[in-house]
């Protein structure tokens, strides 16, 4: 799928993207921004957020004297240690803003999956047991682990485990020794672990999530308990901005009352829609066309352990017209 988010004909330092006069080296920095956009997504949870580091980054870059760009061997390497900085300062200030924001924070879900681009530093000697596949680091599941961590593991991590990034630059990166960013990276894994994140093939995924529609449209009670875990839990992001649930829903039993109860009030001109949400089989309900609810689910042993719900018009921008690859 296209960046649907990394939009063109943008104008960096007084030019316009894919017009004449560029300023020599524009096309090598603009070819690293979907590269760019990857690990602040994962760093953020944000794509609004991401992007505007990508941007403040560029900016930053095109603010240096020309003399001194050209003394920078890697535009690639000095713009991603910005956005990585960039992103460590955002995920401080983020804990602050969430804890006045109403009601749950999920983080923002994505139409198809995020363009993947290259993968990062080139393995930077990660041990591959310790390595997270890009398609694992985009799940739902996943950056939902990634909010536990502090902005220090979450940064150290992603660049580490999930883009190859040694630990000698990370820690020039974070402001900490190549060792500490070591212990980081252990106790982000710890929490990996601890949440039990599993991969689970997309056509498994997808059939499940397939039967989980068929039994919400049917009204099926019974069905939709076969199909949860007993401890399966939902989870609903309105951001004070749309109708939801505030407490997170336990349980097999109870999830199935609350979408049977969604299917008795579901207006008559709302479709349920199987779609691609971060990379994963996912259902939309649209209204008059529009994306006004995206759930996102993880599955372990042909059940659904979790049930994401966002809401938030604000986070569902992306979603209205049509996507590739989703």
């Amino acid at each position: 799928m296209v960046n649907s988010w990394s939009k063109p004909d943008k104008e960096v330092d007084g030019e316009m993207e894919g017009g004449a006069g560029r300023e020599p080296g524009l096309d090598q920095v603009l070819a690293e921004r979907r590269q760019l956009i990857n690990v602040a997504y994962r760093m953020l949870g944000s794509a609004t957020e991401a992007e505007d580091a990508v941007q403040e980054a560029i900016a930053r870059w095109y603010a240096l004297p020309v003399a001194e760009r050209e003394q920078i061997a890697s535009p690639g390497a000095w713009l991603t240690t910005v956005v990585s900085r960039i992103c460590l300062n955002l995920l401080g200030s983020a804990r602050v803003r969430r804890e006045a924001y109403v009601g749950e924070w999920i983080p923002e879900p994505l139409p198809g999956s995020i363009e993947q681009g290259v993968g990062g530093a080139g393995g930077g000697g990660v041990d591959p047991a310790d390595r997270v596949t890009l398609d694992e680091s985009i799940s739902m599941a996943f950056l939902v682990v990634l909010e536990t961590m502090t902005p220090a593991e979450r940064v150290t991590f992603i660049l580490h485990d999930v883009f190859g990034y040694p630990f000698a630059e990370v820690g020039e990166i974070v402001g900490r020794s190549a060792a500490a960013c070591r212990q980081l990276a252990v106790s982000a894994r710890r929490r990996v672990r601890a949440s039990q994140v599993r991969a689970v093939a997309s056509a498994q995924q997808a059939g499940i999530v397939r039967a989980f529609k068929t039994a919400w449209e049917a009204k099926d009670i019974d069905g939709l308990v076969g199909l949860l875990d007993p401890g399966a839990t939902a989870v609903a992001d309105g951001g004070g901005r749309a109708t939801t649930f505030v407490q997170p829903i336990e349980g097999a039993e109870q999830i199935a009352q609350a979408w049977f109860a969604i299917a008795n009030r579901r207006p008559s001109d709302m479709a349920f829609i199987e779609r691609t949400v971060n990379g994963q089989p996912g259902i939309v309900a649209e209204q008059g066309g529009v994306t006004v609810t995206v759930f996102a689910f993880a599955v372990a042993d042909d059940r659904i352990t979790d049930i994401w719900v966002v809401r938030n018009p604000e986070k569902l921008r992306l979603w209205t017209g049509p996507v590739s690859g989703s």
